[in-house]
């Protein structure tokens, strides 16, 4: 089945894969999954994670293939090297955390602007989703935002507001 371009699009680190199958974030987890199949989200996700899970657990490997079929894998491009790069000069991130920065770059410049993960020291913050950002209009890209399962399928549902 293509998935309906309209639908919402989500950059999945590699962070909620294994939170798929963690005690603590299986429940928002699972429940964003539960959304993906009734059509609410697309899910994407890049190279990146691909290198990232290979020495994950057997599940967490079976979990990618079986959700992101290859038309959802972005394929990491000079340009989005060079943009990871501009993340680590600004110190939006250290180089020990090149591979987030590698994700953040990946969703940015093929024009997403959801970025999910768990990882909440170096994405998952209000400050680092400002520093990646304010590279980003530097760099003449949209800004993203960087939000965790929980915030995106419970964020709105206070029925008092």
């Amino acid at each position: 089945m293509i998935p309906d371009v309209r639908t919402p699009a989500l950059y999945l680190d590699t962070s909620v894969l294994g939170g798929y199958f963690d005690d603590e974030w299986k429940e928002p987890t699972q429940e964003l999954w539960r959304q993906m199949e009734a059509g609410l989200w697309r899910f994407v996700c890049s190279d990146v994670t691909t290198g990232e899970i290979e020495g994950a657990p057997e599940r967490v490997r079976s979990l990618f293939l079986a959700t992101f079929p290859p038309e959802t894998l972005i394929e990491t491009t000079d340009e989005m090297d060079a943009l990871a790069a501009a993340y680590v000069a600004q110190g939006v991130v250290t180089a020990k955390y090149q591979g987030d920065a590698r994700h953040v770059a990946a969703c940015t410049a093929s024009g997403l602007n959801l970025l999910v993960s768990w990882n909440f020291r170096h994405l998952v913050s209000v400050q680092r989703e400002t520093g990646f950002n304010a590279v980003n209009l530097l760099q003449g890209y949209q800004t993203i935002r960087i939000i965790s399962p929980m915030e995106l399928i419970y964020g709105n549902q206070d029925e008092n507001l």
